[in-house]
């Protein structure tokens, strides 16, 4: 963990990142026989629902709009993760491209929102647990708390500016778990 010890009170929901951070990321993957498990990431999510805490996946998935993948193979694609995962609360995803200019995709609030609200939790309410620095700043955008699990393709100028990190999912819930109750 970096950064001072950080305090997530009142967490009613963790939302992850897909690729990178639960499933190993194949690029444009509509595959589910692709779907890979990272480590930890089953441990993670039953952690949390052990916890009581309200669980679901935030991605960009541009390759819809790039025409590399029809919604139905990222559906599928989810679906197997998912199972592997022992059934997440909600999964929402952007298709969009970056130059669509939308509210959804990250850095920008749209899912986080979309997510809080299917699982009816505030996003204040909320911490977003990915692989790069555009999950923290969607959480930063809509008013929740992120933390940056880096991996090969992590930028260190990422990991460098971000004060909450984990070396792995396994890792972050537990630090989201052991916290809060801190009031420090």
């Amino acid at each position: 963990m970096n950064g001072d010890s950080p305090v997530f009170r009142q967490v009613s929901a963790v939302l992850f990142d897909r690729d990178g951070t639960l499933v190993e990321d194949v690029p444009y993957n509509g595959d589910p026989r692709l779907v890979r498990l990272l480590p930890g990431a089953r441990e993670a999510a039953d952690l949390l629902r052990a916890e009581g805490i309200a669980t679901g996946v935030v991605s960009n998935q541009s390759g819809i709009g790039r025409g590399l993948l029809r919604e139905r193979d990222v559906l599928r694609v989810n679906r197997r993760a998912d199972e592997l995962l022992g059934t997440l609360g909600t999964w929402v995803f952007c298709p969009h491209t970056p130059q669509a200019d939308c509210a959804c995709r990250k850095p920008r609030p749209g899912l986080v929102v979309e997510a809080a609200r299917r699982l009816g939790v505030r996003p204040e309410a909320c911490v977003v647990i990915g692989d790069i620095r555009a999950d923290v700043l969607a959480a930063r955008a809509a008013g929740a708390r992120g933390v940056l699990v880096p991996n090969a393709a992590t930028l260190r100028s990422e990991v460098e500016a971000e004060r909450w990190t984990a070396p792995d999912v396994l890792t972050a819930v537990r630090m989201v778990l052991d916290r809060r109750g801190d009031h420090s």
